[in-house]
């Protein structure tokens, strides 16, 4: 039987990082990497954060944020997710046997550590869960036509039931 390499897609809001915390809850075993959350201020979308499941965060992009890397209104913090993110994957890798990675998408992907850490992490003997762009690119349109790697689409309707059988794949 094949290494559960699961990579979640969708519309932005669907649900996709609430699915993926709601597997790490019932995931029996350990699990490492980071997921984002939305930064809101009354209501109004500012940004994103990184978490770590090992308890670290910090601002990946906000409206506020001046810079090169720039995702519509977003000024990306490349250095930041490097110094949160990438240590979380690394750890993750060596120790861990849930890798969760939220998302491969444009802000991660300004990151050179990011986009040749990804590759390593699904050629792994690891389980993975993550989020990948629904927009392709290059790199993502790589990682999608890898044959160990499964896309689960999340909808409105199958967003609640996705938990359980995430959890049934991955053991």
């Amino acid at each position: 039987m094949s290494i559960p390499k699961i990579l979640l897609t969708g519309r932005p809001g669907v649900g996709k990082t609430t699915v993926i915390i709601k597997v790490v809850e019932g995931f029996r075993g350990r699990a490492g990497g980071f997921y984002t959350e939305e930064i809101r201020r009354r209501n109004i979308r500012e940004g994103f954060r990184i978490k770590t499941l090992d308890g670290r965060d910090g601002i990946l992009a906000h409206v506020n944020r001046p810079g090169p890397f720039r995702v519509g209104r977003y000024g990306v913090d490349v250095e930041a997710f490097d110094g949160i993110a990438i240590p979380s994957l690394e750890r993750a890798l060596e120790r861990k046997e849930l890798i969760i990675i939220d998302e491969i998408g444009k802000m991660e992907l300004f990151s050179r550590r990011f986009r040749s850490l990804i590759p390593r992490i699904l050629a792994s003997e690891k389980k993975i869960l993550g989020v990948i762009h629904q927009k392709t690119d290059p790199f993502t349109r790589r990682i999608r036509q890898l044959p160990a790697v499964e896309i689960l689409s999340v909808t409105e309707i199958n967003r609640n039931s996705l938990r359980s059988l995430i959890l049934e794949k991955l053991g």
